[in-house]
């Protein structure tokens, strides 16, 4: 009698399967329906393909189309590899190297062979129609273990350098797993797979675009080129997402920032911002406003140095664990002759700063703190600098010269759960004056980490306790916890803003982290005369000035709300004869603190208002020559189709209400 094994399913049931069962047979045991829409396999909560065999008595969950989050991640990495299938068929000889799922489709990094020019868009089509037709032809996807010389032997043989690279530094005892599709095309991939390709929609998937990669991210080593698509479950979902795209290209912060003559970026400054006036006015009222928020929930603003020895910051651990990301400087007067190096390199290191918390430490350390001193809440917009890659830079969203508004608190104790409650609340209340929607995730400890599993155990207890005091740990505010995703110093909080066409955008953050006051030494003398580590939370709201007005501009697509507009009116005359009346008018408008400009220009009066329309201009006050007889303006509000006609002393109040910061009203 051939040995039984107990499958054990989600509603509690369990069903006794044959050895060498696998989860499809379990489906079919259920019912035609489960084994047709079965996609892929849970088993003890491991990812498996369907048809891969069960090891023992196991938990099983069928995953099916329903299991949405599962089920996309399985499609699109199946789509990547359909596309590198696709390539190879089109143009053989083409080496392929890896291809993962990403947030919202797939792509694979591909060379082309030397009988051709780099793959670009023109090649998208031919790729498309391959591909459905890998598609349509449902070849079954079956998985194999490989050892890692024939897997070398393989690459090597066909020439695919790469790949046979990559094999031969796999560990010896790992197993490596290959997938075929059919009998005629396999990559390297440890799965798991969909049962075939027929389980893809062929009118679900897109390829949007072309870029340049280098073979593991090194600029050293061969250029290859990246392929993108984007895959969905169905034809519904991939039309939604395009119509997404095409609002967001709307929005694009870059495209608006010149519009309306924020910013800009150049080479010569790779990764750091030029603020034209226009855009240092949004920073300034953004500035002003989280000055009162943080003044007002009693804390200290403080301005630390740019510049720091490397010696401070192996102290702190970010030399060891973050070098790769800074930018380092030699402590030594460079060479001003043309012969020779500009620097020694015999000097001491130096760095500029990648965060402010190591700084803010040393404040801390200042003189004796008591327990009655506590908490310290140390405040700073921190300017710095963190050596991002060329190719992940991306307008004010991802830079390399960045003002964080980064507080750090430290407590006792006793404090952390208030203290980080009270973060969440002023957290509420600022997200909620801007209109945005969020939700709060917990972040565990990652694999690499400083610290005892009973640190970490009691910092994300704290923080999980945290948001159940202040309410925030329901359903309504997407609260969840991610495993792996802390920083390596603390767990951490997290707020992921929700913006006006769906996107979401993780900006604020805090962090319970007990380690850098070890590794640094920060003590307060206790109620008991002992000397005690503080604790120390990492916070900031914005994120960074940066990312927080790109994402304001995308959320807004550029009508900032009339607090935070750069001009916040323009008195637009009709004739000449009223160039002086719109003097006074704006001169009142400024009295009230309103951002106000006057456009007198021998121009249609039509220009001048499509003109501050396209600007973002929220008021538009049109005065002529009976306006300045009577004392009265024709006031456009930016999106409004008519004008009104009103008393100047009203138009006055009504913009200065509008002007006036949500906490100040």
């Amino acid at each position: 009698m051939s040995e039984m094994l107990t499958i054990r399913l989600p509603d509690g049931s369990a069903r006794e399967m044959p050895a060498g069962s696998t989860p499809a047979d379990v489906a079919a045991a259920i019912g035609p329906g489960l084994a047709k829409a079965a996609l892929a396999a849970r088993v003890d909560g491991e990812l498996r393909d369907l048809t891969r065999p069960f090891d023992g008595d196991c938990e099983l969950a069928l995953i099916t189309a329903r299991d949405e989050a599962d089920a996309l991640e399985l499609v699109r990495h199946d789509y990547a590899h359909v596309l590198a299938e696709a390539v190879q068929a089109l143009w053989p000889g083409t080496q392929i190297t890896f291809g993962p799922a990403t947030e919202d489709g797939f792509y694979y990094d591909v060379m082309a062979p030397a009988s051709r020019a780099p793959f670009g868009m023109e090649d998208l089509p031919a790729i498309e129609e391959k591909m459905r037709e890998i598609i349509r032809a449902d070849k079954p996807l079956k998985r194999e273990v490989w050892s890692r010389q024939a897997l070398i032997d393989r690459w090597t043989a066909q020439g695919e350098t790469f790949k046979a690279e990559w094999a031969a530094e796999l560990p010896e005892g790992e197993e490596l797993t290959v997938y075929w599709s059919g009998s005629d095309w396999l990559d390297m991939c440890r799965g798991p797979h969909l049962p075939s390709t027929g389980k893809l929609d062929p009118q679900a998937f897109k390829l949007m675009r072309v870029a340049g990669a280098y073979w593991r991210g090194d600029q050293k080593n061969a250029q290859l080129t990246r392929i993108y698509g984007t895959g969905w479950l169905n034809k519904k979902q991939l039309d939604a997402h395009l119509t997404r795209l095409e609002e967001a290209a709307k929005r694009d912060h870059r495209k608006l920032g010149r519009e309306m003559d924020l910013f800009h970026l150049q080479e010569e400054a790779h990764g750091s911002v030029f603020w034209h006036p226009n855009g240092f006015k949004v920073w300034r009222a953004l500035e002003a406003y989280m000055r009162r928020a943080i003044d007002a929930a009693g804390y200290q603003e403080v301005k630390t140095p740019q510049v720091m020895d490397a010696r401070q910051w192996e102290q702190s651990g970010h030399w060891g664990k973050y070098r790769a990301n800074m930018f380092v400087i030699p402590d030594e007067v460079p060479n001003t002759e043309d012969d020779g190096p500009v620097i020694s390199g015999e000097a001491q290191w130096m760095a500029l700063k990648p965060m402010n918390c190591p700084a803010h430490v040393l404040i801390f350390k200042q003189g004796i703190t008591s327990y009655r001193d506590l908490p310290l809440r140390l405040y700073e917009n921190g300017c710095c600098h963190r050596n991002e890659p060329h190719g992940a830079l991306h307008g004010l969203m991802r830079v390399r010269q960045f003002t964080q508004d980064d507080a750090h608190i430290f407590c006792r104790e006793d404090q952390i759960v208030s203290e980080v409650r009270a973060f969440c609340e002023l957290a509420d209340r600022v997200y909620k004056d801007f209109g945005f929607t969020y939700s709060i995730k917990l972040a565990l400890r990652p694999q690499q980490r400083f610290g005892t599993d009973a640190m970490w155990d009691k910092a994300e207890d704290e923080l999980r306790n945290a948001v159940i005091a202040a309410g925030l740990a329901t359903q309504e505010y997407g609260w969840e916890e991610l495993p792996g995703e802390g920083a390596f110093y603390a767990p951490k909080l997290e707020w992921h803003l929700t913006d006006a066409i769906g996107r979401t955008w993780q900006v604020g953050t805090i962090q319970s982290d007990r380690v850098l006051p070890e590794r640094l030494d920060a003590v307060y003398v206790g109620e008991d005369g002992e000397k005690h580590r503080p604790v120390m939370l990492h916070r900031a709201i914005f994120g960074s000035y940066e990312r927080f007005i790109g994402i304001l501009i995308e959320h807004f697509a550029g009508r900032l709300p009339a607090w935070l507009a750069p001009t916040q009116a323009v008195v637009a005359t009709i004739v000449s004869d009223a160039d002086g009346y719109a003097a006074q008018v704006a001169e009142k408008l400024a009295a009230a603190g309103i951002r106000v400009d006057t456009d007198t220009r021998n121009e249609k009066i039509n220009y001048k208002v499509r003109e501050h329309s396209l600007a973002k201009v929220p008021f538009l006050l049109v005065v002529g020559k009976r306006e300045a007889e009577e004392g009265t303006i024709a006031l456009r509000t930016l999106g409004a189709e008519h004008q009104k006609v009103m008393s100047l002393d009203e138009a006055v109040a009504l913009i200065a209400a509008e002007a006036t910061p949500p906490d100040l009203r």
